[in-house]
Parts: structure tokens; C-alpha cells; sequence
């Protein structure tokens, strides 16, 4: 508790109060009798009230004045007396009545609204409405031209009211033994009963334009226009309130022994006053200023200063009243915004010295606290290096499970610092992509987020050590404090990738090397580091293959962008200086896989599959298909090159096929006829050329040639040993070859080779088919003449017949697409229906 209100005894009057209302310096007092004092009422420097009368009317009412109210806006009294409504002009000294509410005859309650409306000229007004309990109905009036006029239709009730209050839209009656919400169109909402023996009168007050306080019993319930409680718990009081006032932020209730002075957030009595006997109406005038009255005594209930209260409060540790008294405070906003800052600071740190982590956590992110100073609260996460050793006085000794909350709160609070942070450096970039030159924090961003990283990386570790991998694969982590930390916590996989996202790949590289299962990790590392680490990628690959050849090759050979963009030549380089016997599997992938056409590649697979033909190793026998087929399958490879380096005594068969691809293919047959002695390769050979080429004819004619005078071909290869078998002309072997093959030899040629004593039985069928052949050429080819030439003829026709047709314009004809009539210098268009139109007019729809 503490002394927000001091108390005045201000005027002792000889006749009996009824009612009192105030507003600015004016108190107005209305008595039993039907008087009416104005007092002006002055508030010296040394706190002491000054009372002048400044009007007096006894022939105000002839009975008692039961009820006033101000409407300050436009300087009008408002009163009930005599069951009757009257309204009186404040703004002359006698107060002359203005205007008396016909249909209020019989009221025993009334109340005031007062709304703010705007126009859309920008022009500001306020509406006056006034609802009046007269007997057992509720009548709606507004202000307008000087007389309460009918805003709805009547309202009926089932009880004479006891209280009334307007709030929005929603009006709050108070029966003798219940509360009832209604709207201005007459719908009804139960509240509760205003005791437990229904017995008890009705207190009611307004706390904003959507809260009612409600008194039931000795509590006072917030209620808001919908009728659903505001706060969880009521206002408790001493006793049952008489009536109650509302001055932001206090309730002050008036109890059958004194006054109580409450709040509602937080909830809890702040202030009594019992020297103040059978004390009955309390009224507010303005902010801090009350008056209090019983049946004769008036006294001014003004609060005491609120730097005063606030300093009071701060010390017994009110924050959340003191921030409250400082927002209805008189100081200029900047002075409010500092001082609220300045309170919603030892607010968060005294929520955390309670152990409210996470409220605490809530309060510093509001204040944009710099994160380094939530951190200090956790000296344990600080970097070594700070020196920072010694606790914080406002920390006090956690449990585990304490610190365990503390930090998950923290965590919280880091999470959305964080993201607040990146929200605020994209805010903050300029047209030129480049951040300007404000920082909403003391720190730039990126030391911001190296601070917060880092803390998470700590934080985690203690709790929930599952986040940290996620968290190093993109983050702004000190490098030396969070290596430090994860060497501490023996966290190696997390150390790895804090390496990995900050480029420090040889430490990661080298801490893989030497921990378990490194091979399958280093090859995923190397297959992900890209071109810019090729230098390094070369190097720990070297262990790698070493250990798993078939897996280590991998890295050079993944379906990833990173490995696929990797130089192949110079990887070629390394495996033939380090991994020879890698270089194959690689080349084949490169080839067969990637589809690289480079004739580097192809060549060297070559020389690979060549050298390892010629090895004495099982695989020789494989590799030697391959290198067959690869030369007949492949177009990519250097022939001449290629061709250099094979030698004169073996891959006979090889160097026959690299031959024909330099287009030598009587050299070719020659190998097959004459050195591997198998003319059945050779005829298999002439096919393959005809199939790819048809003009091909002469190479049938090469190998007859060559059957028929063997020795006639010299083999520039020395060393090589030529069949006997086929070292004589052999002309049945030719005559063969002419008869089944007679369509794919030129006969010319043919007949010029072969021997005169030949009968010409003998090559019958050859000059039969050859003959076909010739004939079946030069059918086909009349044929094409003369289809030719009847499409030229059916051309010609066509062009007549387009010829012949014409159109006829004269000055009559009309456009019909802009129904005018067609000049003689107009340009016009046909369409393919007849249709003729200006030239301008073709793109247009008909």
C-alpha cells in the first residue's frame, strides 16, 4: 500500500446533500430542499482549496434535486428533480432553464453518453444521448437544437432500476436484485445477481466506452458489452461499496465505514481512509481530482503527485501501476516514453530475479533491449575472453530446472530477436542494394547476429543439443567461441558442419579423416565443395581412394552439379599420376554416363583399354572387346592419333577399324585378308562401310581386287608375320563375292579386274543382277519424270484458272467493312470468298 490520495474537507453546508456533480474548477451541489449551489473551487500552491460560490438558486427545484449531470461541451446541467428531467444553460449566471423533457415525467434514474464523431470534412462534434428509467421502461433521447429528442422506441422492463450506465452501444441496468445488459434495439443479455440473497442494492460504474464494473456483494466484477468477464478476478472489498468512482487507474470505492482506493490491473487495495463518517456520493471531476460527500460534509479527494507516487511505487516493486499512473501523468510524451522505458526495464529484470523467464524474455524483446545485456543475465554463456566471471546482483542462484526454463526462454526470446534483426538490415537496404547508414541497434546486424548465434549454439547445448545441427547449417556464430564451445560439449559431427558453413573445410576435412565412418562423410563433403576447392578436394580424395577406391571415386563421378563441374582433365591428370588403376572406371563414366565428347577423353580411354589389352592381366581379354567395340562405336576419338600408337604385330583386327575411320580401307582389307587371313571379317567389313555409306562401292571392289592378286598389297608393318593361306589368288572366292553382292559393286569397275579367260557363263548372274539393278535405276527415274512433270502440268492449270477470274469495281461497289464507297486510288484485297475490301480495312473483321 501507498499514498495515492490526500484528503480535504472543503465545505459543511447547513442544508441535506442529494446529489453532486463537478467538472474543470465548477462543484454544483444539489440539496433535499431543491437548492442548487455553483462553487468554484481553487487549489492554492501549498495544496489548500479555496471555495467560492459563485451562483446559488433556492427556487431551483421545489423538491429535491435527485440527480445531476454535466454535458461540459456545450455548458449544460442536466438534473432530475421532481421525477422530472430539465436541462438548464450553464453558460449565464442564473442558469435559465433551456428545455424541460416532456416524457419524463415519473423518472427515477437517468444517464449520459458522450460520443466523438467526425465528419468526412474533418469537422468534430459530439453526440449527446440520455437514457431516463422512468417506472419500469427505458426511454432513449439525443441532443439536438436545444431539446432532448426520441432516439428509439421505449425499452420495457420487469423491475423498477437502480442503477444505470451507457457504454457504447450497450446499456447496464442495475435491478434491486440483478444486473442486465441491453441494447439500444431492446435485446437482452443476464448478467448475475447483485448478491447472493438477491437483497442488495445495485453499484455500477463506467470504466471505458466497453467496460462495466458491477458490484456483487463485497466484489466488484468487470464486465464488458458483450457480458463476458474482462479479468479473472474481481475486485475484493472490505465491506459492500455504496458507490463507486473511477480515476484511471484507481477505483475508489465509498463503504459504510470510510473510503477504499483500489486497482484493477494489477488487481489490490492501494489506499483507506476511515475519517470520513456516513460518507454517501463520490463524483469525479477531472484526472486525480474527486469529491467526496455525506448528507452535509463535501471533501476533495485529490491525488497526490504521480513522480511522487511513482517513486514509492518503484521501490516497493509496482511496476505495472507506476507505468499506468505514468500514462494519465501530465508530462510531455517524450518524458512519459522514457520514463516507461526506464520502469518496463526493472519491470523485465525484476520478472526475472522472480524466476517469470518467459514473461520477463516478452518484456525485453517490447523494449528492443540489446540482446548483449538479456545474455549478461546468464553469465555462464559469456565469452571467455569478456572476463566476465562474477554474477549480477540481480541474479540469484538457479536450480537445474530453474536455469533449464530460464534458458528455453532465452531461446525464445534469441529466436525472434534474431528474425527481427534480419527483418530490420532487409529494411534497411537502400535502392543500391547497400545497407544505409542508420542501424536500429547499437551494434550492426551481423555483430548482432554472431552474439545471438553464438548464445543459441550455448543455449542448445544445455537443452536441447537436437537444434544445434540444424542451427550451424546457416548461421553467424562466433567461429572461435563456438569451436571452443562444441570441442567442450565433444560435439565433432556439429564441429564439422560449424567448419563446413564458415569455410573452413581443411579443419573439417582433417577432423573427418581421423573420426569414424569418415570415408562415406568425406566423400559427401568433397562431392558438395565445387570448383573453388579443387586444390583441396584433390588432396583428401587421396586417402579416400586409398582406403575404398570403388566408393572414393564418387567424388569425381556423383550425379551433382558441383562434381559434373569439376575440370575432368585435370582429374584425369591426378588419377593417372596417383590412381591408375581408378582411371579407366572414371573415363568410362565421363564417356558413357556424362556423354562428354571430347576427343581427350576418348582417346585416352582408348590408350587405356589398348594398354590394358596388351598387359598380361586377366582383364586383357575384356578389355580387348571393349577397345573393339569402342573404336567401331565411337566418332569422337582422334583416328590418326589413335593409329600412332598401336603396334605393328598385335590389334590387327583394332587397327583395321582405326583405318577405315581415316577412310583407308583398302589398307583395312588388306590386314583382314592378308594378315589375320579371314576373309569372312573382311566381307563383314566392306558391309559395315556400304551400310553407313552407299556410294561405298568400290570398297566391294578392293576386296575382290585383293582376292584376286594378294601380293599385289604391300603391309607397311614390320615385324608382321602375313598368312600363307591367302598368299594366292583365289578367283572362285571372287566370283563369289561378285555373285552375292552384285547389287553393292560397281560393274564397271568390276569387270575392268577380272581376269579375260573368264567365261562369260561364269559371271552370268553377276551382269543379270547387275543389269536388274541398272534397269530398275532408270525405271525409277522415268517414273519421277514423269510424276514431274504432270505436277508441273496441274500447276500450270491452277495458275490459268486463278488467272482467268476477275473483279469488277466500279463507283457503286461499298467496303463492307467500313461501308465506304471504293475510290479509284484505292488499294484493295480479294479474300478467298469474293469478298473485296479497301487494303486498309484487310486486317479488320468482317
Amino acid at each position: 500500500m501507498h499514498e495515492a490520495y490526500c484528503i480535504s474537507p472543503l465545505l459543511n453546508l447547513p442544508v441535506q446533500i442529494e446529489s453532486v456533480v463537478a467538472f474543470d474548477d465548477n462543484l454544483i451541489v444539489g440539496t433535499r430542499q431543491g437548492y442548487l449551489y455553483v462553487y468554484r473551487v481553487n487549489c492554492s500552491n501549498d495544496d489548500k482549496y479555496e471555495v467560492e460560490l459563485t451562483c446559488y438558486l433556492k427556487t431551483f427545484s421545489k423538491k429535491s434535486i435527485q440527480q445531476l449531470e454535466v454535458i461540459p461541451e456545450y455548458n449544460l446541467l442536466v438534473s432530475l428533480t421532481d421525477n422530472f428531467i430539465q436541462v438548464n444553460d450553464m453558460k449565464s449566471s442564473n442558469l435559465p432553464v433551456i428545455t424541460q423533457v416532456a416524457g419524463t415525467k415519473g423518472a427515477m434514474i437517468f444517464t449520459l453518453d458522450s460520443k466523438k464523431e467526425t465528419s468526412l470534412t474533418g469537422e468534430v462534434s459530439h453526440v449527446i444521448r440520455m437514457c431516463v428509467a422512468v417506472k419500469r421502461k427505458l426511454q432513449l433521447y439525443y441532443w439536438k437544437k436545444d431539446v432532448f429528442m426520441k432516439l428509439a422506441d421505449d425499452i420495457m422492463l420487469t423491475d423498477i432500476p437502480k442503477a444505470l450506465v451507457w457504454c457504447s452501444e450497450t446499456i447496464c441496468v442495475g435491478f434491486k436484485g440483478e444486473y442486465l445488459l441491453f441494447d439500444l434495439d431492446g435485446t437482452k443479455k443476464e448478467l448475475f445477481p447483485t448478491s447472493s440473497s438477491r437483497s442488495n442494492d445495485p453499484c455500477a460504474m463506467k470504466v471505458s466506452n466497453t467496460i462495466f464494473a458491477l458490484g456483487r456483494d463485497a466484489q466488484t466484477v468487470l464486465v464488458n458489452v458483450e457480458g463476458l468477464p474482462e479479468k479473472t478476478k474481481a475486485l475484493r472489498w472490505s465491506d459492500i461499496p455504496i458507490q463507486m468512482a473511477w480515476d484511471k487507474p484507481y477505483v475508489i470505492g465509498i463503504l459504510p465505514e470510510g473510503i477504499e482506493v483500489q486497482t484493477i490491473d494489477p488487481g489490490g487495495l492501494v489506499q483507506k481512509f476511515s475519517n470520513l463518517p456516513k460518507a454517501r456520493l463520490i463524483t469525479f471531476c477531472k484526472q486525480g481530482l474527486l469529491y467526496v460527500s455525506s448528507v452535509s460534509h463535501i471533501w476533495c479527494l485529490h491525488a497526490i503527485e504521480i513522480s511522487q507516487q511513482r517513486q514509492q511505487l518503484l521501490k516497493e516493486k509496482q511496476f505495472q501501476l507506476a507505468l499506468k499512473l505514468t500514462e494519465v501523468s501530465n508530462e510531455s510524451e517524450e518524458d512519459k516514453d522514457e520514463k516507461k522505458h526506464q520502469i518496463q526495464t526493472l519491470l523485465a529484470y525484476d520478472l526475472f530475479r522472480n524466476k517469470a523467464f518467459h514473461e520477463s524474455m516478452q518484456q525485453f524483446l517490447k523494449l528492443r533491449t540489446d540482446p548483449y545485456d538479456v545474455i549478461r543475465l546468464f553469465p555462464e554463456l559469456l565469452p571467455q575472453q569478456s572476463g566476465e566471471t562474477t554474477k549480477l546482483e540481480y541474479v540469484g542462484n538457479l536450480s537445474d530446472s530453474e536455469l533449464e526454463r530460464g534458458l528455453l526462454a532465452l531461446i525464445e526470446y534469441l529466436t525472434e530477436k534474431r528474425y527481427l534483426v534480419h527483418v530490420e538490415s532487409e529494411a534497411g537496404m537502400n535502392a543500391s542494394g547497400k545497407l544505409n547508414d542508420q542501424i536500429v541497434t547499437n551494434k550492426t546486424s551481423q555483430q548482432l547476429l554472431q552474439i545471438i548465434d553464438t548464445t543459441l549454439l550455448k543455449c542448445y547445448l544445455q537443452t536441447n543439443d537436437v537444434l544445434v545441427a540444424p542451427l550451424l547449417r546457416l548461421n553467424h556464430c562466433h567461429l572461435a567461441e563456438a569451436e571452443r564451445t562444441l570441442k567442450k560439449h565433444g560435439k565433432h559431427n556439429e564441429l564439422i558442419i560449424l567448419y563446413q558453413t564458415k569455410g573452413q573445410h581443411r579443419k573439417a576435412l582433417e577432423l573427418l579423416q581421423n573420426s569414424e565412418g569418415g570415408i562415406e562423410r568425406t566423400i559427401a563433403y568433397l562431392q558438395h565443395l565445387g570448383v573453388e576447392q579443387m586444390g583441396l578436394i584433390l588432396e583428401f580424395s587421396d586417402w579416400v581412394l586409398k582406403e575404398a577406391a570403388e566408393d572414393g571415386l564418387k567424388i569425381f563421378t556423383e550425379d551433382l552439379a558441383e562434381v559434373e563441374a569439376l575440370p575432368r582433365p585435370r582429374v584425369l591428370d591426378y588419377l593417372l599420376r596417383s590412381h591408375p588403376t581408378l582411371v579407366i572406371p572414371y573415363l568410362e563414366h565421363v564417356v558413357h554416363i556424362w556423354g562428354d565428347k571430347n576427343p581427350l577423353f576418348h582417346n585416352a580411354l582408348i590408350h587405356q583399354y589398348r594398354e590394358q589389352s596388351l598387359s598380361d592381366n586377366p582383364s586383357a581379354e575384356i578389355a580387348k572387346k571393349k577397345l573393339l567395340y569402342f573404336l567401331e562405336t565411337s566418332s569422337n576419338y582422334t583416328p590418326d592419333m589413335v593409329l600412332m600408337h598401336f603396334p605393328n604385330d598385335r590389334l590387327l583386327e583394332e587397327r583395321a577399324i582405326v583405318l577405315g575411320k581415316l577412310g583407308r580401307h583398302e589398307d583395312a582389307l588388306a590386314i583382314y585378308v592378308r594378315a589375320l587371313g579371314d576373309v569372312q571379317k573382311a566381307i563383314k567389313y566392306c558391309e559395315n562401310v556400304f551400310n553407313k555409306n552407299e556410294n561405298a562401292k568400290k570398297v566391294y571392289v578392293c576386296l575382290i581386287k585383293l582376292v584376286l592378286n594378294p601380293n599385289d598389297v604391300i603391309l607397311d608393318l614390320p615385324g608382321l608375320t602375313l598368312s600363307p593361306l591367302t598368299a594366292q589368288p583365289d578367283l572362285e572366292m571372287a566370283l563369289k563375292l561378285m555373285e552375292e553382292h552384285a547389287s553393292k559393286i560397281d560393274p564397271l569397275s568390276a569387270l575392268q579386274i577380272i581376269p579375260d579367260n573368264v567365261l562369260a557363263t561364269r559371271i552370268f548372274q553377276f551382269l543379270s543382277a547387275a543389269l536388274h539393278k541398272s534397269l530398275h535405276v532408270r525405271r525409277t527415274v522415268q517414273l519421277l519424270k514423269g510424276l514431274l512433270y504432270a505436277q508441273h502440268l496441274q500447276g500450270q492449270e491452277a495458275r490459268l484458272r486463278l488467272q482467268s477470274q476477275c473483279v469488277v469495281i466500279t463507283d457503286l461497289n461499298i467496303c463492307p467493312v467500313c461501308k465506304k464507297r471504293f475510290s479509284h486510288q484505292s488499294a484493295l484485297v480479294r479474300y478467298a470468298n469474293g469478298n473485296v475490301v479497301h487494303y486498309s480495312c484487310h486486317d479488320k473483321k468482317i
